[in-house]
């Protein structure tokens, strides 16, 4: 089988794209490559924004997994009208340019933060969406537009992603548990800015087998479907990070609690997931920061902005660069 992948250069990309190598699968990757080129010599490149894309490009693949888009609030925030270009726009043409390319399953990365604020309740892939903020927004956007192209000849796949984690060769030290390690380890101090509310965490591991258990599925199945490694408060993220970084690391860590307040609160189900495509994850947040401390070497260099998103579309946007649609979303 021959899979496109856009956006497959970034984060999750980099660990995705050898290991669908591993497994026999001809994989193409096209992307812009802000952050460089991590991936296996083997994997096919195409440097060409999302938007240039035809359906003669298209021909040749069996699936398209999209993995572009601007990535997390910060970002979107930063540019909220590139933000709805990016992670709405970019994601509903590449489906609609595949379905007329007879591509026959279209894999969308969405995200969790679509449920925006829940009352401590567990979310299922049923319950409304709420999010007020242009990333949330944004990515929802992009999900009713791809399932919306599904029929019986198109099969349509989101999966609504927890907070990924964890070690990838195109690093990033912007997500929760990779932020605070790095602090943990630099500063030996980890900031909790509210230890009470409720997030969907993610190893980039459990991850990668979310997208291969979706591209493996049947060819009858869609559908929306959560995939996380575990629910936990902030609070409690904090908590074994520090524990992991003493066990394995031996040196102490101090914690600097804060009660700001956040409108951004979910857990969720993924009984849908474990039930229809069998996904099943195997790591917790201590598995997430013993896969960090084996690495740590590769990303030492805490201050490189090419490990923070948000800092890379500043340097564009200052260098005048046109922003274009590749950003692998996290």
């Amino acid at each position: 089988m021959k899979i496109l992948i856009a956006g497959g250069a970034g984060y999750l990309g980099s660990v995705l794209v050898p290991k669908l190598l591993e497994r026999g699968y001809e994989v193409d990757v096209v992307d812009l490559f802000w952050f460089g080129n991590h991936l296996p010599p083997e994997a096919g490149i195409i440097r060409k924004d999302i938007f240039d894309i035809t359906v003669e490009d298209l021909q040749c693949y069996q699936q398209v997994v999209f993995l572009a888009g601007l990535s997390n609030d910060p970002m979107a925030e930063f540019s909220p009208s590139q933000n709805f270009i990016f992670n709405a726009a970019a994601p509903a043409y590449l489906a609609y340019v595949a379905k007329k390319a007879n591509v026959k399953r279209y894999v969308y990365a969405c995200s969790c933060s679509v449920y925006g604020y829940t009352d401590n309740e567990l979310f299922d892939e049923t319950r409304p969406v709420s999010s007020s903020y242009p990333y949330g927004i944004s990515k929802l956007q992009g999900e009713q537009a791809v399932m919306n192209l599904m029929d019986d000849s198109f099969s349509v796949i989101s999966l609504r992603k927890g907070t990924v984690s964890g070690y990838s060769p195109r690093m990033r030290l912007d997500l929760i548990i990779n932020t605070m390690f790095k602090n943990g380890v630099r500063n030996r101090e980890i900031t909790v800015n509210n230890p009470s509310i409720w997030r969907p965490i993610l190893s980039i591991e459990d991850a990668t087998n979310a997208y291969v258990r979706a591209i493996e599925a049947s060819e009858r199945i869609s559908g929306i479907f959560n995939v996380a490694s575990g629910n936990y408060t902030v609070g409690e993220v904090g908590d074994l990070v520090k524990m992991a970084i003493e066990e394995h690391l031996g040196i102490s860590v101090r914690l600097n609690i804060h009660h700001k307040k956040d409108f951004r609160n979910y857990k969720v189900s993924i009984q849908k997931a474990e039930n229809t495509l069998s996904f099943h994850p195997n790591h917790n947040v201590k598995c997430i920061v013993k896969n960090l401390i084996e690495h740590m070497d590769r990303f030492s260099d805490w201050d490189n902005p090419q490990y923070y998103n948000i800092d890379t579309l500043k340097l564009l946007s200052e260098n005048g660069d046109r922003l274009r649609s590749l950003v692998e979303v996290g």
